[in-house]
């Protein structure tokens, strides 16, 4: 007969159960701080609605972005545009290009608010829309899928004037003349 001796498991009952007990206590301690963490976001989201400092992430994008666009939506153009500003410089693509269209905005937003006939007026109001335009082409560019961003580009595309083309209209000057290139039909 031949003796073998007894070979203890690997894995006994005591080690499963504490092995189990450690990856019991990680989860809960895991589900705990996300629960903590989904609290804080409904409670950054609430202060953002209602105009409120939020009380976490004070320094994040997003805190900077609600708060640039609540002071637009005060009429606190200047201040909104110098944050959006600083934010245009920072961030994802999307984020890059919801700036860019909530500059847009504030210039559209000024350029409707000005009213009156008089030619220094009249200026602004181009330069405004102007302005508007390049943001909401800026927009378009780091987004091509931004659809509000298009229709407001359409809207100030059918209130700003025309630029004048050389040679079409009521002026008797050519436009661009290209040497070389033939002119009519072939």
């Amino acid at each position: 007969m031949a003796l073998t001796l007894a070979r203890s498991p690997i894995v006994s009952a005591r080690k499963l159960t504490w092995i189990f007990a450690i990856i019991a206590l990680l989860s809960g301690f895991a589900a705990y701080s996300e629960y903590t963490r989904l609290r804080q976001i409904e409670a950054f989201n609430r202060a953002v609605t209602e105009g409120k400092s939020p009380v976490t992430d004070r320094q994040s994008y997003e805190a900077k972005f609600a708060t640039a666009l609540w002071l637009a939506k005060t009429g606190r153009f200047k201040d909104a545009s110098l944050l959006f500003l600083q934010l245009a410089e920072i961030g994802n693509v999307g984020q890059r290009s919801a700036v860019q269209y909530n500059m847009g905005n504030i210039f559209y937003l000024r350029a409707l608010a000005i009213g009156g006939t008089n030619l220094t007026v009249k200026q602004e109001t181009l330069y405004l829309m102007g302005q508007a335009k390049n943001a909401y082409q800026q927009s378009l560019r780091l987004d091509s899928n931004h659809w509000d961003a298009r229709h407001n580009l359409d809207r100030v595309m059918g209130m700003l004037p025309q630029d004048a083309t050389p040679g079409v209209g009521g002026d008797d000057k050519p436009g661009i003349i290209m040497g070389g290139i033939p002119v009519g039909l072939p």
